[in-house]
């Protein structure tokens, strides 16, 4: 465990991508088999594979508990150290530093653990943990907590991982991106590396596959020069969940974006499969709709994350499944295939409700794409996908064959009323700004949302002095600060929030630029965001399911 902790805060060191690559290829080159797959995954920031559906189930409370009883530090020094660090892993190595009894360790060590911890039930999950940790030296401990929490925060993503095997074994990224694909386990992919196996030539149901992303665009014109393309493919962006559908037989399953199962949110989609009369692999988007008409996201929201939704909860927010891709049909893996041999296939499968065909258009030109994108914003979508006809599909890429299409709604002027501090490479400074607008009825600041993207570095670092000395109350990792600072933040939608005063909250904001010119008192009102709701996104904005999808 020591080496792995080694190779992972030489990773963290390295400020080139293509350093951080080669410091980890060396590592991966020097673990047998076993430990190889361990340490694919853990560098992953994963205690497990995605495909094994796997979980710790150990909070923060567990956590805090023995880490304090380890160290024995109070909950105001751990919580000092933590604003310090405010990242897991670098909290509890500094929290143990010199209160554990440090023995050799291996990452199979690590592996036994991590399932007692995951077998445990309730406070019985502290003994294991609280065994490791007194066994640990200060850097193991560290890279130990990183890969429970999930979050290894050392500037290295899944895709660095498979690049980093690419270049320990001498194979093309390529080859390992396909088989990682196929056996949904890094680990796994890792191994068949070393091994010199690489024969993948089919989808695994049951074990998700990693979705296709599309890169984003600003306007048509753009879509046509990235693509390159005479025509493209349009399918409006609907204000869902997105969610891929595996069936075989009896069986079914659905997998959220981040490779979750999410069956037990969605009985009915269940309950309506034997109509679909094939096994299929679907990616699609949930949508909420009652009595004909697509709802708003947050009542989809009441939905989610649920494990049984009660018979009350399902008349008030029924679904449906709208299908944009056929990944899988009765053995045959489709990823290869064109998106219109895929398309083809799809619409002949004759479904039916709850399952629906995501609504296609042709585009030939900038103009008629800007035509058919106001249309969808007309009825209420937020935007488009624009897809190359003959693409195939790139599990887990975010190239130029998707776009999407997503202009801001609007932009506001807010006032910053708290800051927090940041995480992993902000670590240290204050970047992410709360904000509020004003409530004219009674004069007071309202918060309507939080952003953390649209500065720079450089601007974020300045922000952070002038914010430490607006400060007037410090909470630890928030601050209350003198509401002076003007912002113009854009965003994609607004809905209701029990979060805030306000009723209402901003989705996807993000800040466009510091209104040094714009004084306090000149900030926008609750009433205008209310208007924007009520113009964008009220009952009226619900949209007829037979302009947003046909079977």
């Amino acid at each position: 465990m020591l080496e792995f902790s080694q190779a992972g805060a030489a990773v963290g060191a390295a400020s080139a991508t293509l350093e951080k690559t080669r410091t980890l290829a060396a590592y991966f080159r020097t673990l047998t088999e076993e430990d190889l797959r361990r340490a694919a995954v853990y560098m992953s920031g994963r205690a497990f594979p995605p495909s094994r559906r796997r979980t710790l189930g150990l909070g923060w409370s567990t956590l805090s508990k023995v880490v304090s009883s380890v160290s024995r530090r109070d909950e105001q020094e751990l919580g000092r150290i933590f604003r310090k660090h405010s990242d897991l892993g670098d909290w509890a190595g500094e929290a143990l530093d010199g209160s554990t009894q440090p023995a050799p360790m291996t990452l199979q060590d690590v592996e036994a653990t991590l399932e007692a911890i995951r077998n445990a039930r309730g406070n019985a999950k502290a003994a294991p943990l609280e065994a490791m940790l007194r066994r640990m030296d200060p850097e193991s401990a560290r890279f130990f907590i990183k890969i429970i929490s999930g979050e290894m925060r050392i500037g290295l993503s899944e895709g660095l991982v498979e690049a980093a095997i690419a270049e320990a074994f001498g194979v093309p990224i390529t080859q390992v991106k396909r088989l990682h694909l196929v056996t949904g386990d890094i680990g796994e992919t890792a191994a068949r590396c070393k091994r010199g196996e690489f024969e993948a030539s089919t989808i695994t149901l049951f074990q998700p596959v990693r979705f296709m992303l599309a890169s984003p665009v600003e306007t048509p014109n753009e879509v046509f020069e990235r693509m390159g393309a005479d025509k493209v493919w349009t399918e409006e962006k609907y204000d869902g969940v997105r969610c891929q559908m595996h069936r075989q037989a009896s069986r079914v399953e659905l997998f959220s974006r981040d490779l979750k199962e999410t069956t037990a949110a969605f009985p009915e989609l269940i309950e309506a499969a034997p109509s679909i009369g094939h096994d299929v692999l679907f990616d699609a988007e949930v949508l909420a709709h009652r009595d004909g008409r697509v709802l708003r996201f947050f009542e989809l929201q009441r939905r989610l994350g649920r494990k049984q939704v009660d018979p009350e909860l399902r008349r008030e927010v029924p679904v449906v499944l709208v299908i944009f891709d056929l990944l899988w049909l009765d053995g045959r893996t489709l990823l290869d295939e064109p998106l219109t041999t895929r398309r083809k296939l799809l619409e002949g499968l004759g479904l039916e409700h709850p399952y629906l065909l995501a609504r296609l258009e042709e585009a030939t030109d900038p103009d008629h794409l800007d035509r058919i994108f106001a249309e969808t914003r007309a009825r209420g979508n937020e935007g488009l996908m624009v897809k190359d006809p003959l693409s195939p599909y790139t599990p887990g890429r975010r190239g130029l064959a998707w776009l999407k299409l997503k202009r801001p709604l609007a932009t506001l002027d807010v006032v910053v009323t708290a800051v927090e501090w940041g995480h992993g490479k902000r670590r240290g400074v204050l970047s992410d700004y709360t904000f509020a607008v004003r409530d004219t009825s009674n004069g007071r600041l309202v918060n309507v949302g939080k952003a953390y993207t649209g500065l720079t570095d450089a601007e974020i670092a300045e922000f952070t002095k002038r914010f430490l000395d607006m400060t007037i109350e410090d909470r630890g990792h928030v601050r209350l600060v003198r509401p002076e600072v003007v912002l113009e933040v854009a965003f994609d939608s607004i809905q209701h929030s029990g979060r805030h005063l306000s009723g209402y909250a901003l989705r996807f904001p993000r800040i466009v630029r510091i209104r040094e010119d714009k004084p306090v008192e000149e900030i926008d009102t609750l009433e205008r965001v209310a208007e924007l709701y009520d113009r964008y996104f009220g009952e009226r904005s619900e949209v007829p399911l037979s302009e947003v999808a046909e079977t």
